[in-house]
């Protein structure tokens, strides 16, 4: 088959995650702030998507390239132009949403944002003296004439565009910019009024005159410009990674890529801004007022009114830890897995600390993708090198988005005096491990840690993850090389073989490793399920992961269909895979859940003629995490931890009565759930609180009161 008819488009799959994402905020059984809440990711990922996809697709077509790397090799001018009529429909659904569901309904309960004018007089001549107090002095008015060349208008950063002229004069209108601050609160509470709010950007507009002084105000739009986030490092020419880093992320100047107006502003102003931001109009995007979805997320904080969110739940404590306070003489007895956001993240937290503190632990490693601001794995790392432990931290620059916190913790880390390694220039460290070391008697025991997910407490009470803590020695000799290869390997990057060169990876016992292996491992499996299939008809295979993307590992699937394997997908986001395709695709079903938690666990499940084999990753299945990544896939072991995955996990999210099925043409349906049955969430949280244990004795949280660690991350109370 022609690749178009064979593969979905990458990039198009992506915007059909965030219809997804669209339609959970519409659905009427989402309660109104969460509804809030999803559009307002939607609108960040619509941000990042932008600064980086489209940037993408504009430099394949910067250098003379008709397709860019999505495996249905779609041109790239058709792709821009599919992206635009795709965008322009989500986000009218979107704004439509905010307008006649959640602001009416918000109204109905007191929560109020008006307009400035709509404010008694003594409320505006309040807000008036807030303004000129408290936000006039941070805004500076920059004007375009033939003395002031077209101002820089900074990445996602909203601007009023304001058309002015001398009092009394019939000369030319004039132009100048002014932009919104994003360290002020853009909701501005009434005072004496509970929940009435006026928007920052109205209060600015209303007030115009207070900062083009002498001048008319004839009119302000809205604009908002984005531009390009998308690096590429080259091997050869970077000397120093960190120094790298900082001078690319640095760097303001940026092209532009996408420019948001206000509906109503003039076409020859629009005209103006294309030809200074060197934009086509296929690059304009037009948003009705209020301009920012991310304006409005100051309500996400309201807590007056418990129906305008979700049933609180508070993450349990596997049981096994409680009943056990030496964390590892647990995990000595037996292999331990947690759940997230199910399971409390307190469990990793408490597994550092007590190697920072124990006086037979000699070493700790640790990877370091994306950590939150106030997270307490840094500290408890710290405090763990002062406690005369050898700490390694694998820092990796490059995390999207996350560069310049990565850099602040890098620095902070070496100050301390813990190695800190930055990885390699053009392949990412993305897998999630930790090694503590410990003197047991005469020898050393190696306790291990592995995650699909990042060590991020925030991120932990949001996305679903499951972390393994073991002991296995076969665990630990891998992850000690594997570590090995991280800090004293020279790996060089071959582009144009898709190959790595250096020194020959050690063998790996239990491990598959990107770049080295990892594919050839999960194609092994499924040509061993096509062989089952051949054999006895017994085939099978079931895969959850973010994105499928892979040409190589889709064309598998597709073979292992025409065997006649069955073959069950739970794709959250990213899919090029067509299901249910005749003679392609016959026995492929793609589900995708998107509700209350960001799904992000990996799961891989392979019949294996009954031995059922299971692994878990830090790797969805796309090129890059395949050939530029380092990511770990590893199996699950204990026959306890096995079902609990195979025999309920698994299970509850192939039947997720709240999922929505992938058509072949690329268009999801959701389930229609006729019998309102639990989707995937809520039964893994009633399990969870049925299983676990709902608040943890401070006792066992904090060992050291003094160390402020574990108060985010211990749960307690009701829910």
């Amino acid at each position: 088959m022609k690749s178009e008819k064979k593969y979905l488009n990458r990039e198009l799959s992506y915007l059909e995650f965030n219809r997804r994402v669209v339609e959970v905020a519409a659905s009427p059984s989402t309660p109104v702030l969460e509804k809030l809440r999803f559009l307002t990711i939607f609108a960040t990922n619509l941000d990042e998507f932008f600064m980086v996809r489209v940037a993408g697709v504009k430099k394949f077509i910067k250098k003379g390239e008709l397709s860019c790397d999505s495996p249905d090799r779609m041109s790239n001018t058709e792709l821009l132009k599919a992206i635009k009529t795709r965008v322009d429909e989500l986000m009218d659904q979107a704004m439509s949403i905010l307008h006649k569901d959640i602001i009416p309904k918000l109204q109905r309960d007191k929560v109020i944002i008006t307009n400035f004018q709509k404010l008694a007089s003594k409320h505006q001549k309040e807000l008036h003296d807030y303004f000129l107090t408290n936000i006039f002095p941070v805004l500076t008015p920059l004007a375009f004439d033939p003395s002031h060349p077209f101002p820089y208008l900074a990445n996602l950063s909203a601007h009023l565009l304001v058309m002015f002229k001398e009092r009394n004069s019939n000369d030319e209108q004039l132009i100048g910019f002014v932009e919104i601050p994003n360290n002020i609160d853009p909701l501005i509470a009434i005072s004496g009024n509970q929940h009435l709010y006026v928007r920052l950007d109205d209060l600015i507009r209303e007030n115009l005159k207070e900062i083009f002084v002498g001048y008319a105000i004839d009119n302000s739009y809205f604009v908002r410009v984005t531009r390009d986030r998308d690096y590429e490092l080259i091997g050869g020419e970077v000397e120093d990674l960190l120094t790298t880093i900082q001078s690319e992320i640095s760097q303001e100047h940026r092209d532009s890529i996408r420019l948001e107006i206000d509906a109503e502003l003039p076409p020859s102003i629009i005209a103006e801004l294309q030809r200074f931001l060197n934009l086509g109009s296929i690059d304009v995007y037009q948003v009705s007022s209020p301009f920012m979805l991310a304006s409005f997320a100051p309500l996400l904080k309201l807590t007056t009114n418990k129906k305008w969110f979700y049933p609180p739940f508070n993450p349990r404590l596997p049981r096994r830890l409680v009943n056990n306070r030496d964390i590892f003489a647990l995990i000595s007895s037996g292999d331990l897995l947690v759940h997230h956001p199910f399971e409390s993240f307190y469990t990793v937290v408490e597994f550092l600390h007590e190697a920072a503190h124990d006086s037979r632990t000699l070493a700790i490693k640790q990877t370091l993708y994306r950590t939150s601001g106030d997270s307490p794995i840094i500290d408890i790392l710290i405090t763990a090198a002062k406690n005369g432990k050898k700490v390694t931290a694998i820092v990796e620059l490059k995390a999207r988005f996350d560069e310049e916190k990565n850099i602040l913790w890098a620095k902070r880390l070496e100050k301390a005096g813990i190695n800190v390694v930055y990885g390699f220039v053009q392949v990412k460290t993305h897998l999630k491990s930790t090694i503590v070391a410990r003197k047991e008697g005469e020898r050393i025991v190696q306790y291990i840690h592995l995650s699909t997910g990042n060590y991020n407490p925030k991120t932990a009470e949001t996305y679903t993850d499951i972390g393994l803590f073991t002991a296995n020695p076969n665990y630990g000799h891998d992850v000690a090389m594997l570590f090995n290869i991280l800090t004293g390997y020279h790996l060089l990057w071959n582009e144009r073989q898709a190959s790595v060169q250096g020194a020959p990876p050690p063998k790996f016992t239990s491990l598959a490793v990107a770049p080295f292996n990892l594919r050839e491992k999960i194609i092994a499996c499924i040509d061993q399920e096509i062989v089952q299939q051949k054999k006895n008809g017994t085939g099978m295979i079931i895969a959850k992961m973010n994105s499928l993307v892979d040409e190589l590992l889709i064309d598998k699937l597709y073979l292992a269909s025409r065997a006649g394997v069955q073959i069950k997908l739970i794709v959250r986001g990213i899919c090029c895979l067509r299901p249910r395709v005749k003679g392609l695709s016959d026995n492929i079903e793609v589900r995708s859940t998107v509700g209350r938690f960001l799904e992000h666990s990996r799961i891989f499940y392979f019949y294996a003629g009954g031995e059922k084999e299971l692994f878990l990753s830090s790797a969805d299945w796309m090129p890059r995490n395949m050939d530029r990544r380092i990511e770990v896939m590893y199996p699950v072991l204990d026959k306890r931890l096995k079902e609990q995955i195979t025999e309920f996990i698994l299970p509850i999210y192939v039947n997720d009565a709240e999922a929505w099925q992938l058509r072949s043409d690329g268009t999801y349906r959701r389930n229609d759930n006729p019998d309102h049955r639990q989707g995937s969430h809520d039964l893994l949280i009633a399990y969870a609180r049925e299983s676990g244990i709902k608040s943890i004795p401070y006792a066992i949280a904090i060992r050291n009161p003094a160390q402020a660690l574990s108060k985010r991350a211990v749960t307690k109370g009701k829910g």
